[in-house]
Formats: structure tokens, sequence, C-alpha cells
């Protein structure tokens, strides 16, 4: 234990440099923590979805959508199999999205990866089951074959609930103003003064 702790702490004359580096890096650390808003990413409020402007369009799709009053982004996005799964993907894909939009090499347009589709896929059955059940659908249309074995929800219901326009660009229902439309009514409130 003493050569362990021999071995952190350094020699006198270095004490005070190293720990005026420590305090620098642990007071930005501290400030990246605040700054990034990383607490609202343990939560499953929509809202944490749009800290990064990036995800506006999607974010403004889903608050139109029917599954608003019932679902969040999380529901739909994140397996739900066990607890450590959940926190785990949450983790990774949080780091891949903070590392593309702190490296600013988003893309124009916004696709999800594979293991988002099957998270997404299991999640719309969890939620679907009793609809997407034999039991009910065979109940419904005779000779249904039961074909999720073959294709995904969304290859049919892809734009529920994110619209089809998936571009940073532009979308329907954003409230997001374009900075042509900012810049007119910039210019209406100064020529009227």
């Amino acid at each position: 234990m003493k050569k362990i702790r021999h071995w952190l702490i350094p020699p006198e004359a270095w004490r005070r440099p190293v720990a005026v580096l420590a305090g620098i890096f642990f007071g930005l650390a501290a400030y990246a923590f605040y700054i990034s808003r990383a607490p609202s990413y343990l939560s499953d409020e929509p809202e944490t979805c749009i800290n990064c402007h990036v995800m506006n369009p999607q974010f403004n799709d889903w608050a139109h959508s029917s599954h608003r009053e019932v679902a969040t982004c999380n529901d739909c996005h994140v397996p739900h199999d066990n607890v450590f799964r959940k926190y785990a993907f949450k983790m990774q894909d949080g780091l891949r999205h903070a590392t593309i939009f702190t490296l600013r090499t988003e893309p124009q347009t916004i696709y999800i990866l594979e293991a988002g589709k099957k998270a997404v896929q299991a999640n719309c059955i969890r939620c679907h089951e009793r609809t997407v059940g034999m039991q009910f659908l065979g109940a419904v249309q005779p000779g249904y074959k039961n074909h999720l074995a073959d294709r995904h929800c969304l290859d049919c219901h892809r734009e529920t609930p994110h619209s089809r326009v998936n571009s940073l660009s532009s979308t329907p229902n954003a409230l997001v103003k374009t900075n042509l439309e900012s810049r007119t009514e910039r210019d209406k409130e100064e020529s009227e003064e």
C-alpha cells in the first residue's frame, strides 16, 4: 500500500503544478459535463434528444404524431429487455452521437443504424403485441400470414412516428426558423424603428 501511495504522490517540487493541472482538468471535465447536459441523458425525456439541434426534425415529427401521447424517444429507440442493456445501449449510442456532433461530422440525412433498427423492431412488437399476434390478425383477416419473421414493421410503417423527410435542412412540421426567415423578421423590425 505504501508503494502505491508513494508512486501516486508527486515529489515536493511537482506537487503545486500537479495540483494546478489536476484542478484545470477536473474543472474542464465538470464544465463539459454541465454544458453537455450530461445528467439529462439518464432520463427518458424526449427533449433530451434535442440537446443538439441535429435531432430537431425528428423531434418535431414525433411531436406531431400520435405516438407523442404514448411513447417517448427511448420507448422506441432503446432496448427494454433489461435495465443494464438499456443503459449500455444509451451510453454507446450517446457517445457516438456526442462524438459526431463534437467533431461536426453529422450527416445531412440521418439514418438509423442496424442496432437501432433491431431495438425499434423489438419495441414495436413489445407495444403492439396484441395487434401483431396471429390470434388477433387471424381473426380479422382469414388466411393471414404473420410476416414479422420476413419483414420489419418499418417496411410498411416507415412514417410512424417520423415522416420520410429526415434531412437537417427540411422537415414538415418543423417550427425552427430558417436563417432567411429570421433575417426577414429582423429587417422588418429594424425598419419599423
